[in-house]
């Protein structure tokens, strides 16, 4: 089960040292350049970001909007595969001290072999994966096994139309955070707070969860940010930022964007 004791990674460090306005970004591996990966992940640390999600692209990503869909057709164009993700990442840890999530359908793990992903996974230093269309039941059934075998936290979601049942048992099953989608619609989308959204936020709130919560999708600068971190632990920006790496010059403006968030 995934509550048994495990030793602390980096993401449960981090959430016992910093209770709000956790900041995490989002980016495809492989994109806009096949080797810019890494030097993304650094310079993200640097410019004071929290933790990091690295997506691995995939050919039919249906929960995101077009902005990270186009990210993850260049990234496969561009060559992105797990197998040279691993190898990018083999690395990390003596560049990027902050913890790392990676991110994507399940496809492309169970092609790539799910034992071997969680090894290869922590192998490089991964804390934590979030699959957004594994089911709970395969997760608890047949794979968390090699989650807690290697240390890695998996990342579950919950919607504005998740019972609290199911929230319940999701924070069971949790050992660092809860994803809190802000809306069900696509990737990309602005934060919405219509009274429904913010009676489901405090809802959520009101269950006094084990687990801390960030939320995700819509955020997009330091308004939709720090009401976001009104509600939770922390948020997540995706979208807006890999429309700045479409950019020329994207390196030299990661330090201004995040502190345009954070400010």
């Amino acid at each position: 089960m995934a509550d048994t004791i495990t030793p602390m990674n980096r993401l449960n460090k981090l959430f016992a040292a910093k209770k709000h306005d956790l900041l995490s970004i989002y980016f495809t591996a492989g994109y806009p350049a096949l080797d810019a990966t890494v030097d993304i992940a650094e310079a993200l640390e640097k410019a004071g970001a929290d933790f990091l999600e690295i997506g691995f692209p995939y050919s039919d990503p249906v929960a995101d909007g077009p902005t990270i869909q186009h990210s993850s057709e260049q990234a496969l164009h561009n060559g992105m595969t797990l197998t040279v993700l691993f190898e990018q990442l083999k690395d990390i840890r003596q560049r990027v001290s902050i913890p790392i999530l990676l991110m994507g359908y399940v496809n492309p793990i169970v092609q790539y072999g799910v034992e071997r992903f969680c090894k290869d996974a922590a192998a490089v230093g991964v804390d934590g994966i979030i699959v957004p269309d594994l089911p709970m039941y395969e997760y608890e059934m047949l794979y968390s096994n090699y989650f807690e075998d290697n240390n890695l936290s998996n990342i579950f979601l919950v919607t504005p139309q998740t019972s609290e049942e199911r929230i319940r048992k999701i924070d069971a099953l949790s050992n660092s955070f809860i994803y809190l989608l802000s809306s069900s619609s696509i990737t990309g989308g602005n934060l919405q707070l219509t009274d429904s959204i913010e009676g489901y936020y405090n809802r959520v709130e009101a269950m006094a969860l084990n687990n801390p919560t960030i939320i995700g999708f819509g955020i997009s600068d330091h308004a939709s940010f720090s009401k976001a971190c009104q509600y939770a632990n922390g948020a997540i920006v995706g979208s807006a930022f890999v429309k700045l790496l479409g950019t020329e010059g994207y390196m030299e403006k990661i330090p201004g964007f995040i502190a345009g968030i954070k400010c």
